[in-house]
């Protein structure tokens, strides 16, 4: 206890004022206070960097935030010191916990406002000591120790360093407020104890007040005795509950209207009578949790998660089929393989729909795993909103590139800061629909780290027996996603695992042909750019012509992304025009091409003469469509004769030519050539364009027809070009890419084309419009080559 006379330091003088709330400090304690408000922040951490004392008073509504004076703060307060500034925080912002001492009772006269905190001016309140032979104080305050002592420990949730602390403190007075300032008075009880002048009357105010709670405490213990002992498991919960409920409704608690909130949401839930009991299990748990604990709003996170979850919720599928072929061919052209997938899965559905509730109670049907892979830009993630509206469903979408992390898919364990449900499970809940079509984008580019492999994951989610129990660690409950549509897209499957693969149904979405490009811009790209930019139909055509040549000059790419692009340059280029009301043509001519977008920047090759002998026109296929390119052969005399080849040729295309020469020379007699000559003659092979890798296994009859050209001294027949492999023994096989190689040779000029005769159901396969004015030549063996090629 402060013994020090500082009347006279108080005397005169303004002290800054510290509002504390619920709760008051009393001369001769140390005490723990939480100082979040910025101003008390500036003050208290300038009273202990200058060792400055401050006046403690005491709020009288706690709801104010910033005190000004009388009619906020009781004026009987403590004269205090700050011992130490301790940071906190877990507590929120800036808050710290500021370790008071206090010195004297004070009483104040008048406040002012300062800069940064307000002041007040004070008058010192001496306190009335007992003599130390008073008996009659000495047996009070040994009553009050040995009460508060037999309060606390009937009391389970009261520290035992309390208790230590009473017990050893030496100083009779020290003790006594000591008590008042931390016991569990009410606020206004402990400014009554403050405002005493007599420490021997505040000890007997304190027994009595103790007494008093000693004696509710052991009636109240008395009663919930006896009336436990009555009552049964049931009624023993509902009255703790109500218990509960009551004191934290007292103290300010809102946890338990959200619980009750909570239960509610679950009886109206659909989901399985095992989520069910799991869910009450871990409100259960929430209850016994501190509201204002970490814990607390982990596990009430959890719990909404768990609810907002579309537990049983599915949207009905259309199953007009005229309708689905609409919509579906309303937002792309071409695809016709997968739009007729999604056809067969909804008449496969309203066939299954027709079945009774038995049938399909005892045998669910699965949704298809759809996996659309091919070059980038020709409509796979696209195709997936279309198919959401074709069908009726809600549309669901993920990223998968560059994920590596095996908890993206999985959730994250609760026992994690900041835990959270996997993507599927979140992509879910944000759709509302347990049956959505869900599109798992760029499914080739997962990565693995030391965290997991998400290709691992994706197997639970994708496979068609297993994905009925998905279980996501943040859940930690079973979810079914059999009813979920998976479309999964990827650029090339070289990086999707087997295991993977085999689980989904491989469609494989091909680049566009220029025909189909230029249908799509007419349809689809033009309208959508003049939307973009603000023009009108009427302020801006384009003729099919001219896509053609953008499409040819400008861009070389298996979608439409680019094609795209130089039809917004265009766009944005009459947009400036218009703004400067310059004349410009509403429909596009090629002069207009060139100065919108530049000179070309491709070029096609085409049918050139044929008055050179080796010289023949094959077909190749690339991800942009298809080409023609032209193998020209070379004979010089040598000594060593050797074969040459470039053009920067892979190594399927080198064995194609060293298979020709083989053929060439093993069947010399049979197409008019002395074997004597290839012992004085080098070969030289060459496919123009070298800075281009070639490969590939259809170049196989187009060398040896140039070789046999070359060595015969016979032109290659005008505008004719052929596509296809063969054997050692002559027969000529099937290549792939029909479709495209075809539209390239027309596109070049090319009348006639040689291919495999088992290469004619591919061509049935095309639209006749594509095929007007080529003539094809099927052909089992390179005879027939040979004699349909030369002259």
């Amino acid at each position: 206890m402060a013994k020090k006379d500082i009347t006279k330091e108080l005397e005169g003088k303004l002290f800054e004022v510290l509002p504390i709330k619920k709760t008051v400090l009393f001369p001769g304690v140390m005490m723990p206070v939480a100082v979040s408000r910025k101003n008390s922040l500036k003050l208290v951490n300038a009273a202990f960097k200058n060792n400055k004392p401050i006046v403690v008073l005491t709020q009288i509504d706690d709801s104010v935030k910033e005190p000004t004076g009388e009619g906020d703060l009781y004026s009987i307060g403590t004269y205090a010191n700050v011992l130490q500034i301790i940071p906190v925080p877990e507590m929120g912002g800036e808050t710290v916990m500021a370790i008071l001492e206090g010195l004297q009772r004070i009483q104040v006269i008048d406040y002012k406002q300062g800069r940064t905190a307000l002041k007040a001016e004070v008058t010192v309140l001496p306190e009335k000591m007992p003599l130390t032979s008073d008996k009659e104080f000495k047996a009070t305050a040994d009553n009050v120790r040995d009460v508060i002592l037999n309060i606390l420990s009937k009391q389970e949730n009261q520290s035992k360093e309390l208790q230590t602390t009473l017990r050893n403190v030496t100083s009779t007075p020290s003790m006594i407020n000591y008590v008042c300032s931390l016991y569990d008075f009410s606020k206004e009880k402990k400014i009554e104890l403050l405002q005493l002048d007599s420490l021997a009357d505040r000890a007997m105010q304190v027994l009595k007040i103790l007494e008093h709670d000693n004696e509710m405490q052991s009636i109240k213990a008395d009663i919930r005795r006896r009336t436990m002992e009555q009552m049964d498991k049931q009624q023993r919960e509902y009255f703790l509950q109500q218990e509960i409920e009551t004191i934290k409704r007292d103290l300010g608690d809102t946890s338990a209207q959200a619980i009750r909130e909570l239960r509610e949401k679950a009886a109206q839930m659909l989901w399985p009578e095992s989520v069910g009991k799991v869910f009450e299990n871990e409100v259960q748990k929430l209850e016994r949790l501190p509201m204002h604990s970490p814990e607390y709003s982990n596990q009430y996170n959890y719990l909404e998660t768990v609810l907002e979850l579309p537990w049983g919720i599915f949207t009905d599928d259309n199953y007009d089929i005229p309708h689905a072929r609409e919509i579906l061919n309303r937002d792309h052209y071409g695809l016709d393989k997968v739009k007729e997938r999604i056809v067969e899965y909804l008449a496969v559905q309203r066939q299954l729909d027709l079945r009774s509730k038995k049938e399909k109670e005892s045998n669910p049907v699965k949704s298809p795993i759809l996996c659309l892979y091919g070059p980038p830009g020709v409509g796979k993630t696209s195709l997936g909103k279309s198919i959401a509206e074709a069908l009726g469903r809600k549309y669901a979408r993920v990223s998968l590139g560059g994920l590596h992390d095996e908890a993206e898919i999985r959730g994250h364990r609760r026992t994690y800061i900041g835990a959270l449900p996997g993507r599927i499970i979140d992509s879910i809940k944000r759709c509302g629909s347990s049956n959505p079509v869900f599109v798992l984008d760029e499914i080739d580019k997962i990565g693995a780290d030391y965290k997991g492999d998400p290709t691992s994951a994706l197997l639970e989610v994708l496979d068609p027996e297993q994905n009925s129990t998905f279980h996501d660690n943040y859940l930690d409950v079973d979810y079914d996603l059999s009813k979920v549509m998976f479309i999964a897209t990827a650029n090339s499957l070289e990086t999707v695992p087997r295991p993977l693969l085999d689980r989904m149904e491989l469609i494989e979405m091909t680049g566009y042909l220029q025909e189909e490009k230029e249908e799509i811009a007419k349809r689809h790209l033009i309208p959508k750019e003049l939307a973009n930019h603000g023009l009108k139909p009427s302020q801006l055509k384009f003729k099919k012509e001219i896509l053609g040549h953008i499409i040819d000059d400008y861009t070389r790419e298996s979608g439409v992304r680019s094609l795209e692009r130089q039809i917004a340059t265009i766009c944005r280029k009459v947009d400036t025009k218009l703004a400067l009301n310059e004349e410009y043509h509403v429909s596009v001519t090629l002069d207009d091409v060139r100065t919108y977008l530049g000179q070309a920047r491709f070029s096609r090759d085409s049918w050139e003469t044929n008055k050179y002998y080796g010289v023949v026109t094959g077909l190749a296929w690339t991800q942009v469509g298809g080409e023609i390119l032209f193998i020209e052969t070379s004979l010089s005399s040598s000594k060593t004769p050797t074969l040459t080849l470039t053009g920067n040729l892979g190594d399927v295309m080198k064995e194609s030519a060293t298979l020709a020469l083989g053929y060439v020379k093993a069947h010399a007699e049979e197409l008019g050539i002395d074997p004597a000559v290839f012992e004085t003659t080098a070969v030289h092979i060459h496919v123009p364009e070298g800075a281009i890798p070639k490969d590939g296994p259809s170049a196989g009859i187009t060398m040896t027809t140039a070789l046999v050209s070359a060595f015969t001294k016979r032109l290659v027949k005008p505008r004719i070009a052929m596509t296809g492999e063969m054997t050692l023994r002559g027969k000529v096989l099937p290549i792939g890419g029909v479709k495209e190689k075809l539209l390239a040779a027309k596109r070049a000029g090319i009348t006639d084309i040689i291919l495999c005769e088992e290469n004619r159901k591919d061509v049935l396969e095309i639209a006749p419009i594509y095929l007007k004015g080529l003539t094809l030549h099927y052909v089992h063996d390179i005879s027939e080559v040979l004699k349909e090629a030369l002259q």
